[in-house]
This record gives structure tokens, C-alpha cells and sequence, in this order.
């Protein structure tokens, strides 16, 4: 099993980051490939979780070991795959996500791409109670590696194309797009925001 990575960041897109180490260029699957812009060629260390299954084999990043730990709790819930887990860890709020889990708020819970009645029930049914790791600010929320804020008003576009990977409609993206137009921010900031905005 892989703890983490650590090289030099080599690529970005909207659906995954690249590290090469020792001559060779790891592909993995992030919640939010655009915080790590600003490190492309820089060395990183990146949380890992090797995810196998018949038909594919993924190998999934993270900025810190507690969100990896929540990812491998989210995809052991009937209903709820890898990227489907990728999409509720984009919205950056683990806690608030635990806290609905908790409160049994199903009308938060479905806001996320692939969440519908029946998954949101299945998380409270196979997640409440189970959570107390993720309760409060603990030190390993911390990153393994600083993950800095990208370079001013990075595209919105890169923004709206990450989030049409986590799973996110046209339709749903276009009811947002003219506020975030007004904003003048990074790209990930312009995730967080949309996110926001869809989960209010």
C-alpha cells in the first residue's frame, strides 16, 4: 500500500495532476486538481490510495491523510464511487459534510453530482455516529505539503471544466456562471465558490 508521493509536479487539468519521481510521472485523481497550480514544477508530497477494481485501477491524491481517510469512507457507502467521493471532497468543507451526515440533512447531502435520495439516506444509515475523527479541526487536516493559492484570475474556464469533471451539469454551472463572472479571483477559488454556491 502507498503512504504518499513525493516529486515534482508536472502537470495540471481539470480531472488530474501528474508527479514524476525517479524518472517516472504518477497520474493521480484529485478532489481539486487547480490547488496545486501554483507547485507545477515544484516538489510536492501527495497523500495516495490505490483504488482497484476489475475494470480500473485509480490512483487517487490527497492534500492530507484525514481526507484520504474520509475518501475510503465515502466510497465503502453503497452508491457512492470514486469520483462521486472526489466531488464531495472538491467542496473543501469535510466537517460540514459530516455534519449533515449527523444532523441526517438529506436536502444537503443530494446537492453533491451523483448524491440522490437513496445515497444520501445510505451515507446516514452506514456513516452516522462514525465519524468523530472528522468532528473537529484536527492536525491532520494540516497538509503533508503547503498547497499555495494559485496565481491571480486564473481562468474561469479551467474552473467550470474541473467542475463539469467532478460530475456537475451544464445546467447546474450555468445557474452560477454570471455570478462568478463577476468575481475576479484563482481557479480554485472560483471552485470553492461555485461549490458554495450550489450547496447553499
Amino acid at each position: 500500500m502507498f503512504e504518499y508521493i513525493k516529486g515534482r509536479l508536472d502537470y495540471v487539468c481539470p480531472e488530474y495532476i501528474s508527479v514524476e519521481t525517479n524518472g517516472v510521472g504518477y497520474l493521480l485523481l484529485v478532489p481539486n486538481p487547480f490547488a496545486f497550480t501554483e507547485q507545477i514544477g515544484s516538489d510536492v508530497i501527495v497523500c495516495v490510495y490505490l483504488h482497484v477494481r476489475e475494470d480500473f485501477e485509480g490512483l487517487y491524491g490527497f492534500a492530507t491523510r484525514l481526507e484520504r481517510k474520509f475518501f475510503i469512507k465515502l466510497i465503502n457507502v453503497t452508491g457512492i464511487g470514486p469520483k462521486g467521493a472526489l466531488a464531495v471532497l472538491a467542496s473543501g468543507s469535510v466537517p460540514h459534510v459530516v455534519q449533515a451526515i449527523e444532523a441526517e440533512n438529506e436536502t444537503y447531502l443530494v446537492k453533491f453530482p451523483g448524491v440522490g435520495k437513496k445515497t444520501a439516506r445510505q451515507m446516514i444509515l452506514d456513516l452516522k455516529g462514525k465519524l468523530k475523527d472528522f468532528m473537529s479541526d484536527s492536525e491532520e487536516y494540516a497538509s503533508v505539503a503547503t498547497v499555495p493559492v494559485p496565481e491571480k484570475n486564473a481562468q474561469l474556464d479551467e474552473a467550470m471544466l474541473a467542475l463539469e469533471a467532478l460530475g456537475y451539469s451544464a445546467r447546474e454551472l450555468n445557474k452560477i456562471a454570471k455570478q462568478l463572472e463577476t468575481q475576479d479571483c484563482s481557479t480554485e477559488a472560483y471552485i470553492k465558490l461555485a461549490l458554495q454556491m450550489m450547496l447553499k
